[in-house]
């Protein structure tokens, strides 16, 4: 498996990973797919600020993709990003998530950022939560029903990792 930078050719298979997320779970509160065309927008978006948005292949497939996202749109968060990784479905528990992670917190701080948030959804599942702290990622809030889908309230944990 290799850990690259993302090219546009990738966001039809990142759509995909991510349409499986947005039907079926909570780790989104997105409730409608967004199309390649939109991933390929946002790939140029965050490029153009110098993020990070990098995929995880393996036989030409993408079996992940990890991204960084301005924190807050002001520019007195300028240096805080918000981190999303997703692993593409049946593909769990093979490293990809800590692949993408370990290569995207670098990638962060090369492009500037000193703090990465992560907004993880109570799914119900750990392993997010868990991958992030595995990389030093700390809990700094909870968020109690601010999320609303598959019939339910959901919360959102909020952890940090200082890049300083």
């Amino acid at each position: 498996m290799q850990v690259r930078d993302a090219v546009t050719a990738d966001m039809e298979q990142v759509a995909t990973i991510y349409a499986h997320y947005v039907e079926t779970s909570v780790a989104t509160f997105e409730e409608d797919p967004p199309p390649p065309g939109y991933w390929q927008k946002r790939l140029a978006d965050l490029t153009g600020r110098e993020l990070p948005f990098l995929v995880a292949e393996s036989g030409g497939n993408i079996r992940g993709y990890a991204y960084a996202s301005p924190w807050r749109p002001r520019p007195g968060y300028r240096y805080t990003v918000e981190d999303s990784v997703y692993v593409a479905p049946g593909q769990a528990g093979r490293g990809i998530g800590t692949a993408l992670l370990k290569a995207l917190l670098p990638a962060c701080a090369e492009s500037g950022a000193r703090q990465v948030i992560a907004v993880i959804a109570d799914s119900g599942s750990d392993a997010s939560a868990a991958l992030h702290r595995k990389f030093g990622f700390t809990d700094v809030g909870r968020l109690t029903g601010v999320g609303y889908k598959h019939g339910r309230w959901i919360d959102t944990a909020l952890l940090q990792r200082d890049l300083t």
